[in-house]
């Protein structure tokens, strides 16, 4: 089996060098949320890039430290009192994950609906714009990648926009719309389609003007500097020796302890849903329409959290974000992963220094973009044109999403799009026709429990002397409940005398067995 195609060389270390500019503060960011070792989202970020790229079979899903389990972590770390007793939970999720791979668990992906896919994506588009905004302005009070509404410092998504007024920076807002310029010119295509423009991707360009333009604003009033909150903060190390010294082995003794346990199982059931949902809108993303392995990609993930754990990095998932900003920059294969997690750890090795003067509004600039291609009103028009029932459940998962966080966001959609799909069987299960005293009734799908109100209605409009055909040929499955139906209603005809006859109704379709037999007039079942 071939593992690397190096046929896209080019646009694939051209891709991961923009995820890698996407990567580094949502590492830092998360890992600060997480009240972990900033070092720890790096490490994160690395395993995400090196381990899991290559190991798993998604060709354009990037992993590494998820805002999800932000939350997850703070208070596992609180409650275990020891940040390596932490890493042995993170060892034991990755375990966990391995195993639900092995028991090719990955296929509960699969049953995610496309219009709450969609909105997902869309949502995470909306927050990238809604929450990047500050950063852009150099309002950098809340964690880089944050995605609940609800922050800790009392503020919301929306709050935190009302106070741009009176909070903004003016360095950082000119960086921030210098940056954006650059963003917007070169997507445009006679930059894409020029011999040297075309290759400098434009998210480094922006960056390096950042760094750039922070250094020449010394010469402006002291308001238009940018203090070292408003830029990148990553820990400095003189020697390999010092970098390695800063990671963090688990504590093994702790094995047996069962709230270990506990937080494994927390973090691995987290970490596999947020997953396979990345994994599921990456694919629809995706040019090339591949279709990723869900099973591997657990075993994959698994596995990138026990490297993670052991080397004292937080948990990882696969994340829409960096994957989406993968394959905006052209990444084709899963090389751009790879690269992104090479460039992340030479950077943080050889260059922090450098890195520590990129303001996070470039970055911020870098992610809206991001967020505006996964959010285009075009996509409103187009799920629009789909008809209600999938464009309901998708505006439901966006707003959901938007205003609560990614899980309980996705969750609302399923129950709206559950519903639509039982409301939709419900309409079209059953037709019912009259021609004088000949009434015909047609099951024309699988009939289930909650078309018993239907059909008794329907049955009770039936008026003396009429004959009934009840078809039932159409169907493979005549849920227990509607059988019972037919037989309480077969002991009352008499007294009304009406005829029944039926066809393709028996006891065996019970057991989803199909059967064309005509049954009697008078006992269902012979």
């Amino acid at each position: 089996m071939k593992i690397f195609n190096f046929n896209y060389i080019k646009s694939d270390f051209s891709s991961g060098l923009v995820v890698f500019l996407v990567a580094l503060p949502l590492c830092l960011g998360v890992a600060l949320a997480s009240g972990a070792p900033l070092i720890s989202g790096i490490i994160a970020g690395v395993v995400g890039g090196i381990v899991v790229g290559a190991l798993s079979g998604s060709q354009l899903g990037v992993s590494g430290p998820a805002a999800g389990l932000t939350v997850t972590v703070l208070t596992s770390i609180a409650e275990l009192k020891a940040y390596d007793t932490f890493l042995l939970a993170v060892v034991l999720a990755g375990v966990i994950q391995i195993i639900l791979g092995l028991l090719k668990a990955g296929v509960i992906g699969y049953y995610f609906p496309s219009s709450v896919i969609k909105g997902m994506l869309t949502a995470i588009g909306i927050i990238i714009i809604l929450k990047q905004i500050p950063h852009a302005m150099g309002i950098d009070l809340n964690y880089e990648g944050d995605e609940s509404f609800f922050q800790r410092d009392g503020q919301n998504t929306f709050s935190e926009l009302g106070r741009i007024t009176e909070l903004f920076n003016e360095g950082a807002l000119v960086i921030g719309l210098i940056s954006l310029g650059i963003m917007i010119l070169w997507d445009q295509p006679f930059i894409k389609r020029h011999a040297i423009l075309g290759m400098i991707p434009g998210a480094l360009l922006a960056v390096i003007s950042g760094i750039v333009l922070n250094s020449g604003l010394t010469v402006l009033p002291s308001f238009f500097h940018l203090e070292s909150n408003h830029l990148v903060s990553l820990p400095i190390t003189n020697s390999v020796n010092d970098f390695v010294n800063l990671f963090q082995m688990p504590n093994f003794s702790a094995f047996t302890n069962p709230t270990v346990w506990k937080i494994a199982v927390v973090i691995a059931i987290i970490a596999s849903l947020e997953t396979l949902l990345s994994v599921e809108a990456t694919d629809k993303l995706d040019p090339d329409a591949r279709i990723t392995p869900t099973n591997r990609e657990l075993l994959a993930q698994g596995a990138g959290n026990v490297v993670s754990g052991f080397l004292g990095g937080i948990p990882l998932t696969q994340v829409i974000v960096r994957s989406s900003a993968n394959i905006q920059a052209g990444g084709k294969t899963n090389l751009a992963t790879i690269f992104h997690g090479l460039i992340l750890l030479v950077c943080t090795l050889a260059i922090p220094t450098i890195l520590n003067q990129i303001p996070l509004a470039s970055l911020a600039i870098v992610l809206i973009m991001v967020g505006y291609k996964l959010a285009k009103p075009s996509i409103f028009k187009e799920v629009f044109k789909e008809g209600q029932d999938q464009f309901v459940p998708f505006l439901v998962t966006v707003i959901a999403v938007v205003f609560t966080d990614l899980l309980k966001g996705i969750g609302i959609g399923l129950v709206v799009a559950m519903g639509y799909i039982l409301y939709t069987n419900y309409k079209g299960s059953m037709s019912f026709m009259r021609n004088g005293k000949n009434v015909l009734i047609q099951f024309n799908k699988d009939i289930f429990y909650f078309n018993k109100s239907e059909l008794k209605q329907k049955l009770l409009s039936l008026q003396e002397g009429d004959y009934l055909f009840i078809d039932g040929s159409k169907a493979s499955f005549i849920d227990h409940d509607i059988f019972l139906t037919l037989e309480e209603f077969q002991k009352e005809v008499k007294n009304r005398n009406i005829t029944v006859e039926f066809k393709g109704i028996s006891r065996k379709k019970i057991n989803y067995r199909k059967s064309n037999a005509i049954v009697s007039k008078t006992l269902i079942g012979q």
